[in-house]
């Protein structure tokens, strides 16, 4: 399952890794996860060196919480750069378990 980014990529759901993944120029940006039931624990996310702070993790971010709003699923946020992004972003709060 994948979904478009808020700037156009695509985020797509890889479960057999348990990460989501977004293609760059410098390699995939990943956000690992664990799912129990309907909670994804989101513990890691990583964004290519050389595309630090280029907007990549929040692209990444915004199409992970769009998966996880669209299949009526919960978050756990574990990852700093998700916590962070869910506190400046409050549309997507009501998705935090």
């Amino acid at each position: 399952m994948s979904t478009e980014g808020m700037t156009g990529g695509l985020v797509r759901d890889n479960p057999e890794e348990q990460r989501f993944e977004l293609e760059t120029p410098a390699g995939l940006a990943v956000a690992e996860y664990r799912r129990e039931g309907n909670v994804l624990t989101i513990f890691h996310t990583e964004v290519p060196p050389a595309l630090r702070g280029q907007g990549f993790g929040d692209k990444l971010v915004h199409g992970v919480l769009d998966d996880v709003r669209r299949r009526n699923l919960k978050v756990v946020p574990r990852c700093w750069f998700v916590r962070e992004f869910v506190g400046n972003h409050p549309e997507y709060r009501d998705l935090i378990a």
